[in-house]
């Protein structure tokens, strides 16, 4: 008897595979296709070989066994020095919210590479206690420009992207990678400093060997046309029209036209692509030098307590990444973690099975509030968006058919 063919939804592979040296499935998009100005994501997700391994590990070893981190040192030297100001005046940019993560990159430049940062900030969507503590103790190090939305506009927009596309955190992220160049054109600051490059993850290594980075293609267009860039799942025409959007309060979020990018030409780099990228090591650095404090409690839906802290809505980005995709914020941490050595494959199969998919309850009135949603019918939403060769719902529960650990 010929077996029915499951729904796949967001052009995900149908065949569920695991990578066997970490912990990651072929069902992660590739991350830029969630940023996109439109309704649907690329087919494009992790690509495991053959041999049964991630891209991701391929570039760990990459990084292990064929880079010569001396040389990109003196490659990061020669181009703090083509950019360095002799004057006093800013020279770079680094975006951020105080994180591990941003703090490093910001420091390190300023005081071991001489360079004078100005940091940028858009801000979280709902700051935790924890978070406006550290970008608190962040701006004792750093001069700073925080650009933040109008809340009306940005609760509006984290609603649509949540029913419409179940990712609240889309308009967040692309303020954040967008703030950035768009300040650097209008400071006339031409050189920005982001982390870690995305090969980390899993994106395309061959954009992790290249010293200068472009813009995403999807960022930027030839013109804004309303009708074809998309907010939330909802075109900018029918915002303005429909939900009585001032389209002055969509600026921030627009991509960049070809022309503010030829009219200012700026380099984009990740800090990553010169010296060895490790979380771990980069939290002991933020903790030890610049008083970066930790999550009095480990973080819902994972085991560490030194990421994603600053937004409260942060912890319902990753776990509806686990709703569509089958990978919570416990196997983006397990798999890096043994891609830098710190766990076994055996240790990351524990824990993703132990917190993978824990329900973040700690915001979820408060993101239910700020969305303007009842718990009902963010729940509603969440069942709706499963993928079918995903889940299925068997003795009153929702169960994934494929796991890390049944596999």
């Amino acid at each position: 008897m010929k077996s029915e063919k499951l729904e796949v939804k967001y052009g995900l592979p149908e065949e569920a595979r695991f990578c066997k040296i970490c912990v990651i499935s072929n069902q992660r998009p590739n991350s830029t296709n969630e940023l996109k100005y439109s309704t649907t994501t690329r087919k494009e997700s992790t690509f495991i070989d053959e041999n049964g391994i991630c891209d991701a590990c391929k570039y760990a070893q990459i990084k292990a066994h064929e880079i010569d981190w001396e040389a990109r040192e003196k490659m990061l030297l020669e181009l703090c020095d083509r950019f360095r100001s002799s004057t006093g005046n800013y020279d770079c940019i680094v975006p951020g919210s105080g994180g591990k993560d941003s703090r490093y990159v910001s420091h390190v430049l300023k005081y071991k590479y001489g360079m004078n940062p100005i940091t940028v900030t858009w801000p979280p969507t709902m700051y935790t206690d924890i978070g406006r503590k550290n970008f608190d103790t962040w701006l004792q190090y750093h001069d700073n420009i925080t650009v933040r939305p109008n809340e009306q506009v940005h609760s509006l927009l984290t609603r649509l992207a949540f029913e419409n596309l179940m990712h609240p955190f889309q308009p967040f992220i692309i303020g954040q990678r967008i703030v950035a160049p768009r300040l650097s054109a209008q400071l006339q600051i031409p050189l920005v400093f982001y982390g870690e490059p995305q090969a980390e993850y899993g994106n395309n290594i061959s954009d992790a060997m290249n010293m200068r980075s472009t813009m995403p293609a999807h960022f930027y267009s030839d013109e804004h046309d309303f009708d074809k860039i998309f907010l939330g799942g909802v075109s900018v025409s029918e915002l303005i029209k429909e939900y009585s959007v001032d389209p002055r309060d969509l600026n921030q979020y627009m991509p960049l036209t070809k022309k503010e990018l030829s009219d200012f030409p700026v380099e984009y780099h990740y800090f990553g692509f010169y010296k060895r990228w490790d979380p771990q090591e980069v939290y002991y650095y933020a903790t030890e030098e610049t008083d970066f404090e930790a999550n009095p409690e480990r973080t819902e839906g994972t085991y560490s307590k030194y990421a994603g802290l600053d937004d409260r809505i942060d912890g319902f980005h990753y776990y509806t990444t686990f709703i569509k995709f089958g990978i919570g914020r416990a196997t983006y941490d397990a798999a890096q973690e043994v891609r830098n050595g710190k766990i076994s494959r055996e240790e990351a199969v524990a824990l993703v099975r132990r917190y993978d998919g824990e329900f973040p309850e700690k915001y979820f009135q408060d993101v239910c509030d700020y969305m303007g949603l009842s718990q009902e019918r963010f729940l509603e939403c969440v069942d709706a968006a499963r993928s079918p060769h995903l889940w299925h719902f068997t003795d009153g529960n929702w169960r994934l058919r494929h796991t890390v650990y049944q596999d």
